[in-house]
């Protein structure tokens, strides 16, 4: 087997070859965490969870690194603009440091219900400020940024291959900047590493440049450096973000310490509604809890999945009803096979059954070396299904480890890979979704009453307590969600 990835700086497929033998170190750009997440967010997240499960499949020790922007990261994605988060936070009335709270929870609440395995590293940038001053007096002694007016700003025209990820060259750089002339840089498209905080502005940091907050790009270089190093094996983000923010990141991280700073960028591409990107901004997105009152989170985690990372999803309730026929079809066929493996007794083990599963084996593999290719393997898997439908149907007594072997099969490929088969599968039919409402009016009024006591303790500042609540119904498979105008809660579980 021989893993390859399209690398976005080289703009071809690569065989896969990391910098220490049988060590992995990958980053992904994590959330800006001012609101809940959607389905664009899940198509990264899950597409970037299925190549960590790939790596650590085939050997590779991984160390996954993926941050929580909680500063820094302006309304227009550039310098200008509002934080993000101090603008939901004015909206919703909150101290900017409860909405990252907020919000953060109910990022891996939903990373969780879509099955992606927790990074081994979350950190926040709030969290690393003195890294990212160390970073940002490096380049100032090497003579890469200035600083004005409490500000630093990267010089773009000194760092010579700014551009080589995006394909942008200087010029055109330079004609897009200049749409709105900052008196502060040298240069249009110079970016900020550090910027100086407005009076009345609440996330400020000290720095030797006066008080103010690193900026978006600042935050990743220092983040992936402290935790996996200098050079990188995979940095992983979204395709929007190949320019500027992937883009400054190379010039900040390669000017600071002159060696490469990754060696394979992977991007993935976006989720659409009618054509059109999904995002936030265009207010045409759809939550993950909203999308969750519908559909199975595994649904949306298979619907992801069939198609390559790289290519844009198209999101409708009918191509969402149609992976959830799908899925329910795969699972049954494995829950067919389970039923049949409680039953079984002694009987034979044709050859002919294992050289099957080691085909198709070979085709998924094969599939998921070729750039990750998800729905070339869920192919193979759907393939696997109908022998075994037609296996299990045959009247044949066919031994309880022959059939036990095929299960493992599936729980190798379907569960350890790609995360769309659980342990004990459950059949997806539209009565299914309705076990995410709520099942009596007993059970409804209860959770009114845990609710309304929570809500209590928090106007108590008994934080601790409140926080237990919403801690012991999660593990009972019951999500709160806050809200500006209150509290809901679903059951996932």
């Amino acid at each position: 087997m021989t893993l390859k990835f399209y690398n976005s700086l080289t703009k071809k497929k690569e065989v896969f070859t990391p910098l220490h033998e049988g060590y992995v170190t990958m980053y992904v750009c994590g959330p800006t965490v001012y609101d809940h997440p959607h389905l664009g967010h899940a198509k990264s997240y899950v597409s970037f969870d299925v190549i960590v499960r790939y790596l650590r499949y085939i050997g590779y020790k991984v160390r996954y690194v993926q941050n929580i922007t909680d500063v820094g990261h302006l309304t227009d994605n550039a310098d200008t603009g509002e934080d993000k988060i101090l603008k939901r936070a004015q909206r919703e009335h909150r101290e900017p440091a409860e909405l990252v709270e907020i919000y953060t929870r109910s990022y891996f609440e939903d990373m969780d219900a879509l099955n992606n395995v927790r990074p081994d590293i979350s950190p926040r940038a709030t969290a690393h400020i003195p890294e990212q001053i160390e970073l940002v007096e490096r380049l100032i002694e090497k003579g890469y940024a200035y600083v004005s007016n409490g500000s630093v700003y990267f010089d773009v025209q000194k760092f010579k291959e700014y551009g080589k990820l995006s394909g942008r060259k200087q010029e055109e750089l330079e004609a897009g900047a200049r749409i709105e002339i900052n008196p502060e840089k040298i240069n249009p498209s110079d970016f900020a590493l550090w910027k100086k905080a407005a009076p009345g502005h609440i996330m400020r940091w000290k720095s030797p440049w006066g008080e103010g907050f690193p900026g978006w790009h600042l935050e990743c270089s220092a983040m992936s450096m402290k935790y996996l190093g200098q050079t990188l094996d995979i940095h992983g983000g979204g395709l929007e973000n190949t320019f500027p923010h992937h883009e400054c990141e190379i010039a900040q991280s390669e000017a600071a310490n002159e060696r490469p700073f990754v060696r394979y960028w992977i991007h993935n591409n976006m989720v659409t509604v009618n054509g059109q990107k999904m995002g936030k901004s265009l207010g045409n997105f759809v939550t993950l809890k909203e999308a969750f009152k519908s559909y199975h989170p595994l649904t949306i985690r298979f619907f992801i999945l069939t198609s390559h990372y790289r290519s844009p999803l198209d999101y409708s309730n009918d191509a969402l009803d149609a992976a959830n026929k799908g899925l329910e079809r795969l699972l049954n066929t494995v829950k067919s096979l389970r039923e049949r493996i409680a039953k079984a007794k002694d009987g034979f083990s044709p050859d002919e059954i294992y050289e099957k599963l080691e085909h198709y084996k070979k085709m998924f593999l094969d599939a998921m070396d070729e750039d990750i290719n998800t729905p070339g393997a869920i192919a193979a898997l759907f393939d696997l299904s109908k022998e075994v439908n037609t296996l299990v149907n045959s009247g044949q007594e066919i031994s309880k480890k022959c059939l036990e072997d095929i299960d493992k099969l599936y729980q190798e490929l379907g569960e350890d890979i790609l995360g769309i088969i659980e342990p004990k599968p459950k059949t997806l039919t539209t009565t299914f979704t309705l076990s995410w409402q709520v099942e009596d009016k007993t059970t409804e009024d209860i959770m009114k009453v845990l609710i309304d006591t929570r809500n209590e303790l928090r106007k108590a500042k008994q934080w601790q307590l409140s926080d237990f609540i919403r801690t012991k119904l999660s593990e009972i498979g019951i999500v709160l969600d806050d809200r500006p105008d209150g509290t809901t809660w679903k059951k996932i579980k």
